[in-house]
C-alpha cells in the first residue's frame, strides 16, 4: 500500500481537538440516525409531490414507477463500490476524502469544492420551496396572506440553531419530521390497495422498465427520477460521528437508497392506480397538478389527510432544507480543518468545545444562504419556480459530477491499495458501471436543462449553470496545482483527515 500522510496514520482517537485537529463528537448518532439523515435530504413528500405530477406530463408518462424503479437499481449499483470504500475511509469530506485517496489530491480538492458548492446551493433553494409551501398552506388554511420571506428567515434560522448544537439535535427533529410525512404517503398508498387498486383495480404495467421510455420525455423523467435521491450519499459524511461508523455508514446508505426507492415506486404507483392511469396523465396536466395526489387521497382516506399533507409538505422541505445545511456544514468544515487556507482552520476548520458541532461552519452557511435567498428575492424570481428550481439544477449539476467522479476513485483506489477487500463487481464493475451511469444523468441534465426549469428556461442563472461548475472545478484545479508547487506540506494534507481507525483498515 502506498504510504500515507503523517496526520492520517498517527491521528489520535477523535476528540473536540486532537493534533491540531478539531474533530466532531463521536459517537453521537446511531443507524436509525444516520438512515432519517440521509432521507431526509431526499425530502420524500417533495420528491412526490413535486417530481411525480410533472414526470407523468412531461416525462416519463405512466411508466413513472418504472423510471424510480430503474433510478433504484442504478443508485444501488453506484452504492456498492461508494460502501466498500467507506469500509476503509472515514471521513467528514466524504466525496472530498474519497477522490482524493483514488484519483489524487488536486482532483480531490476539485471535487471537495464542487460537493461544498452543491450543498451550499442547496440550501437556500429549498428556503425557496419552503417559503412558498408556508405561504401558499397558510393561505389556503387560514385565507390569510404571510409573505414568503417570513418563513424564509425562519428556516435559516431553524438550521442554524440546529448546527449549532449538534448532530443529535438535528436527527430528533428530522426523525420527527419525516415520520409524519411519510406516514401519510404510506396511509395514501395503503388505503388505494386495500380498496383494490383503485377505479380500474391493480395494473402492473407502471411497473415494467420498458413503459419508462414510452412517456413524452424519458430523459426528462428520468433526470427527475434520480433528482429526486440527490443527498442519499450524505451518509458517509456523518462517519466520524457516527457509532461503528465502519459497520454503520455501509448499511445506512444502502438502507438509504434501497428504502427510498421502493417508497416512491409503492407510492407513485398506488396514487396512479388510485386515479387511474388515464385520469393520472390528465391530472398530471392540469392547472392543478398535485391533485395527482391530493384526489385518491380524499377519495380513499378524507379531506383531512390532504390538509396533513399540505403541511407536511412544509415540514418535508424543512427537513430536506435542514440536512443540506447539515451536509453544507460538514464539507466546509473538513476543507477548513486542513489548512486549505492557513486562516480557515482557525475559523471554519473549529468545532464547538461543548456541543462538539462545527458551529462556525454552519454560520458561514447560513450567512452564505440568506443572502443568496435575499439576491434571488431582490431580483424578483419567485420563490418556487425561480429560487428552488435555478438552484437545484445547479446544485444538482454539480453534486452528479462529483458522484460520477466517485465511482472512477473506487476503481483506482483498489487497484493498489487493499487486495484482500477487491472484488471483481464491488470494486471493479459496480463502480465503472455506477461511474458511467452518473454520467449518463448529467447528460440527461444538461439535455433536459431547459425543460426542467420551465418558466426560467431563459434565466441568466440557468445559462450560467455548467460555466459556475466549470469554475468551481477550474478553482480546485488550479489552488491544488499552486499548492503542490509553492507548499507541497500543505498539498499532502488534502484530503487526508481522516478517523484514526481507517488507516491500513
Amino acid at each position: 500500500m502506498t504510504q500515507q500522510i503523517t496526520r492520517e496514520a498517527a491521528a489520535p482517537p477523535p476528540g473536540p481537538e486532537s493534533d491540531g485537529v478539531h474533530r466532531l463528537k463521536p459517537n453521537a448518532i446511531g443507524l436509525l440516525g444516520v438512515v432519517f439523515m440521509a432521507i431526509a435530504t431526499a425530502a420524500p413528500i417533495t420528491a412526490m409531490t413535486g417530481n411525480v405530477p410533472f414526470m407523468i406530463s412531461a416525462g416519463t408518462g405512466k411508466g413513472t414507477p418504472a423510471a424510480f424503479l430503474i433510478a433504484m437499481a442504478v443508485l444501488a449499483v453506484f452504492s456498492v463500490g461508494f460502501t466498500t470504500m467507506g469500509k476503509h475511509i472515514t471521513a467528514t469530506g466524504a466525496f472530498y476524502g474519497f477522490i482524493s485517496h483514488g484519483l489524487g489530491r488536486t482532483v480531490g480538492l476539485a471535487s471537495g469544492l464542487l460537493a461544498t458548492f452543491a450543498y451550499m446551493v442547496f440550501e437556500p433553494s429549498l428556503v425557496g420551496i419552503f417559503a412558498s409551501f408556508g405561504t401558499n398552506t397558510v393561505l389556503a388554511q387560514f385565507n390569510t396572506h404571510v409573505p414568503w420571506w417570513v418563513f424564509a428567515i425562519a428556516m435559516l434560522a431553524i438550521n442554524a440553531i440546529g448546527t449549532w448544537f449538534g448532530v443529535a439535535v438535528a436527527e430528533k427533529l428530522l426523525v420527527l419530521l419525516l415520520f409524519t410525512e411519510i406516514t401519510v404517503l404510506a396511509v395514501m398508498a395503503s388505503a388505494v390497495a386495500a380498496h383494490g387498486g383503485g377505479p380500474h383495480g391493480f395494473s402492473l404495467s407502471p411497473l415494467n422498465p420498458v413503459a419508462a421510455f414510452t412517456g413524452p420525455s424519458a430523459g426528462l423523467g428520468l433526470f427527475f427520477a434520480f433528482w429526486s435521491w440527490v443527498g442519499f450519499e450524505s451518509t458517509a459524511m456523518y462517519g466520524e460521528e457516527s457509532k461503528n461508523p465502519k459497520k454503520i455508514i455501509p448499511k445506512a446508505t444502502m438502507i438509504a437508497v434501497l428504502g427510498v426507492g421502493v417508497f416512491y415506486v409503492l407510492v407513485s404507483w398506488m396514487a396512479m392506480s388510485g386515479n387511474g392511469l388515464d385520469e393520472s396523465v390528465a391530472l398530471a396536466g392540469s392547472d392543478n397538478p398535485m391533485n395527482v395526489f391530493f384526489h385518491p387521497t380524499t377519495t380513499y382516506v378524507g379531506h383531512w389527510a390532504v390538509t396533513a399533507m399540505q403541511w407536511l409538505m412544509m415540514t418535508g422541505s424543512l427537513a430536506c432544507g435542514m440536512a443540506f445545511h447539515n451536509c453544507a456544514a460538514r464539507y466546509l468544515y473538513a476543507l477548513g480543518r486542513e489548512g486549505v487556507l492557513p486562516a480557515l482552520q482557525r475559523t471554519i476548520g473549529r468545532t464547538h468545545p461543548k456541543h462538539g458541532s462545527p458551529h462556525i461552519a454552519g454560520l458561514v452557511q447560513t450567512i452564505v444562504a440568506a443572502l443568496v435567498v435575499l439576491a434571488f428575492g431582490l431580483a424578483g424570481k419567485d420563490p418556487y419556480s425561480g429560487t428552488y428550481t435555478l438552484l437545484a439544477i445547479l446544485g444538482t449539476m454539480a453534486i452528479l459530477i462529483v458522484q460520477a467522479l466517485c465511482s472512477f476513485a473506487v476503481l483506482a483506489y483498489f487497484r493498489t491499495n487493499h487486495p484482500e477487500t477487491r472484488h471483481w463487481f464491488k470494486t471493479l464493475v459496480a463502480p465503472l458501471l455506477g461511474g458511467l451511469a452518473m454520467l449518463g444523468v448529467v447528460v440527461l441534465l444538461v439535455m433536459n436543462m431547459g425543460t426542467a426549469a420551465g418558466t426560467e428556461s431563459g434565466s441568466l442563472v440557468l445559462r450560467a449553470t455548467p460555466w459556475l461548475v466549470a469554475l468551481v472545478a477550474g478553482a480546485g484545479i488550479g489552488y491544488a496545482l499552486y499548492l503542490k508547487k509553492r507548499d507541497p506540506a500543505r498539498y499532502a494534507l488534502l484530503g487526508r483527515t481522516v478517523l484514526e481507525e481507517s488507516h491500513e483498515r
